[in-house]
């Protein structure tokens, strides 16, 4: 199916590895030109010179989503460079964090990072006529029984959620959509089920078994739905929360 994402201006946060850098991918692939930012400028500069080398137009910068002033920054950079934006997705997120600071450190680096990025990125997608946002939040938003037990990451994503379907009713009228993904576990190297793999292995083997397609995730597989709900192919979509985890939950979905 063409997606009809092509010559399409695509912003992405956290894009040096793991599901970020396979939707960058994934979006070249559909004819995209790129807008990506990460913290590690070694990894950052990687992913640009790969995908330039594939002749897709990229602007790169370093950038903490965290700092919101340096945020606001990359996506005025970023349209300005670009020509403007179509597309954005708001995926950098600090991961599972541990201790007092983890609450400040997520809501920081998560929430108040997605809400001031769509914030920032609406006049370019009121103007590009057709745009849309797409956060990456996680099925521990959805669900309590997590190995990891009681922890900001789900309860931040979870607030992730609540923002962007609250965002999708006020941008709608703009022309504006407004969408999640979230996933299960998924796999890649260096990855945090990677790390589960090597270091617990029991922990690892014990949510496989609870997977019904018998295998983690993809980044690959969080990507394509990024990429579509990003497409005109899902037009009609917003304030949709797509759940990506290989069956995981067991919850009717609503």
């Amino acid at each position: 199916m063409d997606l009809g994402l092509k010559g399409r201006r695509a912003l992405i946060t956290g894009a040096s590895r793991g599901i970020g850098r396979v939707i960058a991918d994934v979006l070249a692939d559909e004819g995209c030109a790129l807008a990506l930012c990460a913290r590690n400028e070694g990894a950052l500069s990687a992913a640009r010179d790969e995908l330039e080398e594939r002749g897709v137009q990229v602007f790169a910068d370093v950038v903490d989503v965290a700092d919101p002033d340096a945020l606001r920054g990359f996506v005025a950079s970023s349209a300005a460079a670009l020509g403007g934006l179509d597309v954005v997705v708001s995926n950098a997120s600090p991961g599972s964090l541990k201790g007092d600071d983890s609450w400040v450190e997520s809501a920081r680096g998560d929430l108040q990072a997605f809400a001031i990025l769509a914030e920032a990125a609406k006049p370019h997608l009121v103007a590009s006529g057709q745009g849309a946002v797409v956060a990456i939040s996680s099925t521990s938003a959805l669900d309590v029984d997590m190995p990891s037990g009681p922890a900001s990451f789900g309860a931040i994503k979870a607030a992730v959620l609540h923002h962007a379907s609250a965002l999708a009713r006020a941008y709608a009228p703009a022309g504006v959509r407004v969408n999640t993904v979230s996933p299960g576990p998924i796999e890649f190297e260096g990855g945090a089920w990677d790390q589960v793999r090597r270091g617990r292995p029991e922990a690892y083997d014990m949510v496989k078994a609870k997977l019904p397609l018998g295998r983690y995730g993809d980044p690959v597989d969080i990507a394509n739905a990024v990429a579509f709900l990003a497409s005109p192919r899902a037009s009609f979509i917003t304030g949709a929360n797509l759940v990506a985890d290989g069956g995981l939950l067991s919850r009717v979905q609503h």
